[in-house]
């Protein structure tokens, strides 16, 4: 017991007898008096009944936006899931002898794909979209297997799934295909889950789905085909495709550009699909037009090697077969740019330093993002991102 003013706060009650966590360990006391776990108390002296300054349950706090009003308790709860989750993630990458790196979050060259808006960040300098360029510098250095957790920034999205500012876990095999990518997905998925409810086990909505088991797997063109009516050749114009797409019955309002059209299409018939999937899924096999820095198919060169993994709806993860020949990349790039001038959308300077190790020399590699928070959101059974984050934009 003590013997001078203490303060602590009390994590349980029962009966008689409060447990009180303070600076000096927990503290036992007899006869407490009107307080309650959660409540921030002074211990007087021994003996004496504990005097409560600010109760979080009762809500006869001074103010109304205290931290735990904010968070909730549910919240502290997923924020300390989270933690666990951190640990199976990297003890993962650890067993499959992974080197963890770290690149940095301002850069002269965010990413070009028409869908992103990077945040400026100084002259000349915006926050990254994505580690990827430079961590394909590393690969061309001769480092093989590395993986980085880092924050990420995209301007104008903010939803259920979507932060300006998140979390993703990005990792690369040199030398390797994207089959060993899908592998290390579903084992990381499975031992997060399994770190946080004991079974390879993740909850959409009202719905238990098994990660553990068998992922499907399903081409772009078989998913238009089969939940849209859409025969998806990859060789038609914007023109055709839209004339596809409004035949079955599918609103494209004003766009014409090849990538809304599709998009459209995407958005109407087939994300509502895979949401009611019970299986966690790999959508791969996608069109050239959506290449980004994924490489052709050798068998197929109207589409890439790439995969996007969805569980429960939410597409959890982002994987390619990375191009490696140095003039076809600063084609993409310079067809990135002249889309997005004509769409009106911010011009970013070429990397010229990936280009240059791209010259020098990347092996064939696999490389792969994923969402860290809605990985745990999933594997928490939370609704929304802001539930599995410490603070959102508008906390700060």
């Amino acid at each position: 017991m003590i013997d001078d003013e203490v303060h602590g706060r009390v994590v349980a009650r029962k009966g008689d007898v409060a447990l009180v966590r303070t600076a000096r360990g927990d503290v036992k006391v007899k006869h407490p008096g009107p307080v309650e776990p959660g409540d921030l108390v002074r211990l007087a002296g021994r003996g004496a009944p504990l005097e409560r300054i600010r109760s979080y349950l009762r809500g006869d706090y001074p103010t109304p936006d205290t931290e735990l009003a904010r968070l909730g308790r549910k919240r502290i709860g997923n924020l300390a899931a989270r933690s666990r989750a951190m640990a199976a993630l990297r003890a993962m990458f650890a067993a499959r002898d992974f080197v963890e790196v770290d690149t940095p979050l301002r850069v002269r060259a965010p990413g070009l794909e028409i869908h992103l808006t990077a945040i400026e960040a100084g002259a000349d300098r915006w926050l990254i979209t994505s580690p990827e360029y430079q961590m394909k510098r590393l690969l061309a250095a001769g480092m093989e297997r590395i993986y980085q957790v880092c924050k990420c920034f995209r301007a104008e999205e903010e939803g259920a799934h979507h932060s300006t500012e998140f979390t993703m876990v990005e990792w690369y095999r040199g030398w390797s295909t994207l089959d060993a990518i899908e592998d290390d997905v579903r084992a990381l998925v499975a031992e997060v889950a399994v770190a946080l409810n004991g079974e390879p086990i993740v909850t959409a909505g009202d719905r238990r789905i098994d990660v553990g088991g068998a992922w499907l797997r399903m081409t772009v063109a078989d998913a238009l085909r089969e939940w849209g009516g859409i025969d998806l050749t990859g060789d038609e114009d914007a023109a055709a495709l839209r004339a596809k797409v409004v035949t079955a019955g599918i609103d494209v309002g004003t766009a014409t550009a090849w990538d809304d059209v599709f998009y459209c299409a995407f958005v109407s018939r087939v994300e509502p699909a895979i949401a009611a999937l019970d299986q966690p899924l790999f959508l791969v096999d996608w069109p050239v037009q959506l290449a980004a820095l994924a490489r052709r198919k050798p068998d197929d060169p109207r589409v890439v090697e790439r995969f996007e993994a969805y569980i429960g709806g939410i597409e959890l993860a982002n994987a390619f077969g990375e191009l490696t020949d140095p003039l076809e990349q600063r084609a993409r790039f310079e067809d990135d740019l002249a889309h997005r001038r004509d769409r009106g959308k911010a011009i970013y300077p070429l990397d010229e330093k990936l280009l240059s190790a791209l010259t020098e020399g990347l092996p064939p590699s696999a490389g792969v993002a994923l969402g860290v928070d809605r990985l745990i959101m999933l594997v928490v059974g939370a609704a929304h991102i802001r539930d599995v984050l410490a603070f959102t934009s508008d906390e700060l």
